[in-house]
Parts: C-alpha cells; structure tokens; sequence
C-alpha cells in the first residue's frame, strides 16, 4: 500500500472499467439495471504502471443509475488516498453492491473490498492487509511529518475494516500498525468477517495474479508463491557469491585508488535525473487538468519546491479541485461482450419479424444484421454452435431439445429477452385511465401497509388575558390500508413452436399478455370503485368511501348546477381533525361513457347550455375539470369529481418494490415439452381518503 507516485512507465492507462449488464441479466438479479465494475490492477496512480487518479473513477460511479453493482477485484493495490476515496464512492452508492474478489485483493485493494454490501471470495483468492506505507525525504520535522500522516491513514482504515468485519475498531489498527503483512485465504477471511460468502475458483485468476510482481512485499505466504512461479522466482533470487579468481578480482579491484572526481559526476547526474523525474512526475500530474483556474500556478510551484515530491503534489492538486464546484469530466467506460451482441442482434431479428410494435414504432431491422430473416430453428442452432456444441446428425427435436437444455446456450436468454421486450412494449402502449385519477405508490411486501394523514393545527390562538400562550393540542391522524397481492398467468412454448417457426406463438402471445397486464390493473380499480353498490370500498373508519357522514355525496345529471355544486362539496371538506377547509378545486370528472358527452358539453360551452333562454348567461363551469374520462367499466347515471391525486389522493394503487410492470419469469419444465414462461404483477389497489373525491347520483 503506497502514497508515493513517480513517472508511470504506461500513461493513460486504466485500472479499472465498467460494464452495463443487459436487460435480461439485471432481471436475473432481480433489478432493472445493473452494472459490474472491474478493478483489475494497480489502483489509482502508482510506481507500478497504471495512471488513472480516483477523481476520475469517483465521477465515473456517481455518474451510473445501476440499482445493483458487482465490484470484481484483483490487484495489488495501490494509492491509499486513492483506495479511501474509492472505498467511499462505493459505500455511499444506492446501488446493491456485491465485492467479488476474483484473485488477490492486497492492501489497499482490501480497503475498496469492505464497501461491498456483499464480499464474496473465490476459493482460491487472497487477502492481504497491512499498515499503509510511503516513501519519504527531508529532515527529521519531515520525517515525523510522514509517519504522522501514516498514522492517521491507519485510524481512518481501522474503522472501515471493522464495520465490515465486526472487530473493533482497536483490533483492525493494530495489524495496521504492527508492520506486518497479514495474509488471508478466503476460509480465513469468511472466519474474521471480511467476507460474506466462499464462491468456487475464479479460473483466471492464477493467470491474472501470475501478472503481479511479489517483490514489492516483504512476505508471501507459501501457497501463493507456489502459484506464480514467474514472481516467485523474483522474490527468492539471491545474487551468488564470487568463487574462485573471482574473489582475487573483487580483492584487486577493491585496491583502485578511489576517482572522487567520477564518484561526484555521477552523484550530480543521479540528482539531475531524479529532479527531471519529480518535476516530470508532477507534470504528469497536472496534464489532465491543464487550462483549470489556478493549476499553473500550482504546478510551477510544486515544480519549484524541492520538497514537493509528485505523490505531494497530487494531494495538493486533489485539494484543490475539492475547491472547484464543476465535476472533472469523463465518460464512462462499457464494454459490450460478443455474447450480449449475439442476443441483441438475435432479439432484434425475431422482433422485426413478428412487426413488434414499440413506442418508436414497428421494431426494424438493421441490414447489417447477421440473423436478419433467420428462422428460430436457425437461431437455436446458431446458439448451440455459439456455445461450442456440436448440431451435425441432430434432428430438428433434438436440436431444439438441446438449444433448452444445454446450460452454456443462451438461446433461453434469447427468447426470455424477446418476450421481455415484447410483454413491456405491449404494456406501455395499452391505454388506461385509472392513472389520471388514482394515486401511485409502493409497498415494500405482501403485509398490510397504511397511509397516515395527519391533522393540522388549525390557527394560531391569541393570548390569554394575563399574557399567557395556550398550549395547543395535538390532532390524531387517520390513516388507510393498502395490502398488496398477485396476479398472472403461464404462457408455455413447446418444441414444435421452435420447429413451425410460429412467431404468433413466441410475440402474439406475449403481446396479448402485455396488454391483459394493463387491463387487469384497470379493471381492479374500477372494481373496488363499484363496491358496496358503487359507494366505494369501506375505509378504516368503518364507513364507505362515499357516505353522506363523509360529506361527499352529490346530486344531479351532468349539468352546469350540478357541477357546481359538486365543486362547492369538494371545496367544503376540511382537514384531519376539521381544524381548517383543504378549499380543494376539481381537476378529473369520471363517469359512464354515456355521460361523456354531456359533461363535455357542460365543461366546454362558453355559455350555460343547460335550459332555453340562457344562451347569452356565461357557463360558470366552463374548464372546471382539465380532464374527462368516461368508461364502459362504470354503468347507470352516477358519476364522480376528484381532485389532483398528488394533492389528496382517493384511490392508491401501490406496486411491489415500486415495480409498476409485469414480471417475466421462464422454467424449462418436465411438464411442458419446451419452457414456461409466467408472467405476473404484485401490487395492491385501495382507497386512502375520502376528501377528494364527490360522488353524484347522477339524478
């Protein structure tokens, strides 16, 4: 673990790199979107070949929307202020984090390793910890300067270790302080709490360590050395000893008289060197950042201090770019495997095909497409061949048998990422109406879940005749109940649709379920708007959502009198506790599709059209509802007035997690000859509040 830095022998070079996850593969891990970040080597900017600083990899994390990251690790470590401030940009992330280490997490690579929600560690990784160390010049106040600042790297560490491990904070420093080197293999690491979970062996990851150089640590356990011959003969070479003449000539050498002229040249040509170092260290430094406010005064004067080594130097550049308020630019980097190409270029084909219909319209398909107009039998095949899988002599089941089973085909993948697509196309584009008058929400799980409404205060009281305040009740609150359940359905896909190439069977279907998705959403809220004969669900007071105890019920065919006085209810309602009217305006007007006209008639006249000889008496409702909605799902004469539902929400419907999409889910089962594929929604629709909603008998 090192603060020093000196001329990188690769500049430019990147120590890590990000890679989006697909769609399919997100939903694998239960998420929408996902991410996976590799830390493969050494962190930060190091004596030992990679230069990219933190600050970069800091904005690069801040930048990514991923709801779960997989942190993948092997390196030696690196920079300390670096690794710290990595360790935290992970740690403050909202992402899931998982901390894989794949071979060896040593130094500070361990520290960035504790950020994980999540460690796991291959069987056959390492893990190493030990106090921070540097190099260092000057005179003795320099001297105790450094070891002071060492110190202090080590307390902030310890509390970092111990969190993750359980220790306490004064067990984690003192290996941090007892300069050793304290190598762990996973068993261990598990047993102390650096890790969650022992994961089968990375198969790279000894050709990967086999990279490393062990010479830049004082000890390596055994197991370890035995594992990368090339550093192992590094670390154990010895320089022989003279035999023979050899000894007389080192005896005779020895004899030279000394050139102090020569001794000294060099001495001044190594300081030369190394000051054309430092100075080329710092500009290094500084390169990316050139043009900044205030960077070439600070590079001239680190450059022209002695003392200012390049490590120094780039603290002091960090420290001043905390100062700035712009962000350091940079994009980041994702890397696309040929598998996830495969998929995409496959997906798109069958899509265009079946003439998917997304947002953006009819799915196309691009002419430099390899699968363009391939049949699924083709792509079964082109999937098996992809996985290295003989498909020479196989019939047409077979094929298909195989492209289900083999766990290295992705043609599952395949058809679990069109059907995905296809089901959240369909979904999206089937229109709804409960969404302009419910509230959405989200509920954690399948317990009940309420809704709390608080009472106001009412106004403030004057004071009392002797100058005294009053004290000033607190109101209870109310609250609802939403719980949340679920819904769906199994489409199967069987073998002969692969082999008739039935693209109705694989989209159609799926497109079919898509808009039933959305469908049953909508009819479920207008069923619990039907209850107890159309007066709504029974609320936690005991009482219907429409009740004449709630001040909520109207009279009157749609007409500018009954609008009106609808409006005058809704207005009239008051708060919890009736300390004070919420004065609530109409925003949505809700009823049978046989009343849609007349109420836009009633909404949009400039004059009252109610009765004869009004033509000229200005229509007192005109615009009173910014949206109409009439539906065949409501039957009769009533119709109803809601507010906003962002301002006093009637109707919730609350999903699972906040997931308001179906969720796909495929099994290869022995019940069907092919795979299943289940599609479901959890989510829960109630009523919350009475106050913003009228209901009118409509006569």
């Amino acid at each position: 673990m090192t603060q020093a830095t000196t001329q990188p022998a690769a500049t430019g070079s990147k120590w890590y790199s990000i890679r989006q996850r697909t769609p399919v593969a997100a939903a694998a891990q239960g998420v929408q979107s996902a991410a996976e970040i590799f830390i493969y080597g050494d962190i930060g900017e190091s004596w030992y070949g990679d230069t990219v600083s933190a600050a970069q990899f800091v904005k690069d994390i801040a930048d990514l929307s991923a709801q779960a990251i997989t942190v993948r690790i092997n390196s030696f470590g690196g920079s300390v202020t670096d690794g710290i401030a990595i360790h935290n940009a992970i740690k403050r992330h909202a992402a899931a984090v998982t901390v894989c280490i794949d071979g060896l997490a040593a130094s500070i690579a361990s520290l960035i390793a504790m950020a994980g929600d999540t460690v796991e560690m291959a069987e056959n990784a390492m893990l190493m910890i030990h106090a921070p160390w540097t190099y260092a010049g000057g005179n003795s106040a320099d001297l105790r300067a450094t070891a002071d600042m060492l110190d202090s790297w080590a307390n902030a560490m310890s509390t970092s270790y111990a969190s993750k491990s359980g220790q306490t904070s004064e067990a984690m420093l003192a290996i941090l302080t007892d300069g050793q080197d304290h190598w762990y293999t996973a068993a261990e690491a598990a047993a102390l709490g650096f890790v969650d979970t022992v994961i089968s062996a990375a198969p790279d990851a000894a050709q990967a360590m086999a990279s490393f150089n062990l010479t830049r640590y004082r000890t390596a356990p055994a197991s370890l050395v035995q594992r990368i011959p090339v550093a192992a003969a590094a670390l154990h070479q010895e320089t022989p000893m003279p035999q023979g003449t050899s000894i007389q000539a080192a005896a005779t050498q020895a004899a030279t008289p000394i050139d102090i002229a020569a001794i000294q040249a060099a001495a001044k040509a190594d300081a030369l060197a190394g000051e054309a170092q430092r100075r080329a260290g710092i500009a290094a430094n500084f390169k990316a950042f050139a043009g900044r406010d205030g960077m070439a005064a600070l590079q001239a004067a680190c450059e022209g201090d002695t003392a200012v080594t390049a490590d120094l130097a780039g603290q002091k550049l960090l420290a001043h770019l905390g100062t700035q308020a712009s962000p350091i630019a940079g994009n980041i980097i994702t890397v696309k495997d040929e598998t996830d190409k495969r998929v995409d270029a496959m997906t798109n084909a069958i899509m265009a095909r079946g003439s998917v219909v997304t947002a953006s319209g009819i799915v196309r398909v691009d002419a430099s497409n390899p699968f363009r107009g391939h049949k699924l039998l083709d792509l079964a095949r082109a999937s098996l061949q992809a996985a290295g899988i003989k498909t020479d002599g196989m019939d047409q089941r077979a094929l298909v048998a195989a492209a289900f089973t083999q766990s290295t085909s992705d043609f599952p993948i395949l058809l679990e990422n069109v059907m995905h697509k296809t089901l959240q196309a369909a979904y999206a584009l089937q229109a709804d109406t409960w969404t302009k008058f419910c509230a959405r929400g989200s509920v954690s799980d399948f317990r009940a879940h309420k809704r709390y409404r608080v009472g106001s205060l009412g106004n403030l009281d004057a004071k009392t005749e002797l100058g005294e305040f009053k004290n000033k009740a607190i109101p209870d609150g109310e609250k609802g109940t939403l719980t949340a359940s679920t819904k769906g359905n199994i489409v199967n896909i069987s073998r002969e649709v692969i082999i008739n190439d039935d693209l109705g069977a694989l989209t159609g279907i799926t497109t079919a379920m898509g808009r039933a998705a959305k469908r049953t959403v909508e009819a479920d809220v207008y069923t619990v708007l039907a209850l107890n004969s159309g007066m709504g669900p029974v609320l936690d007071d005991g009482i219907t959502l429409f009740h004449a105890s709630h001040n909520n019920v109207s009279a009157g065919a749609p007409t500018v009198a009954s609008f009106d006085a609808a409006r005058v209810v809704l207005a009239s309602q008051k708060d919890v506790g009736s300390n004070d009217y919420l004065a609530l305006m109409p925003s949505v007007w809700l009823g049978p599709i046989g009343l849609g006209g007349a109420a836009r008639v009633v909404n949009n006249s400039e004059y009252d059209p109610d009765t004869a000889n009004k033509l000229q008496r200005t229509n007192i409702a005109k615009g009173i509802f910014s949206a109409l909605v009439d539906t065949p799902r409501l039957s009769g004469l009533p119709w109803f007035m809601f507010a906003d539902a962002n301002e006093a929400p009637v109707l919730e419907v609350a999903f699972l997690d906040g997931n308001d999409n179906p969720y796909l889910e495929m099994q290869n089962g022995f019940t069907v000859d092919g795979s299943s594929w289940k599609v479901r929604m959890d989510y829960a629709v109630g009523g919350i509040d009475f106050r913003g909603a009228v209901r009118s008998t409509g006569a």
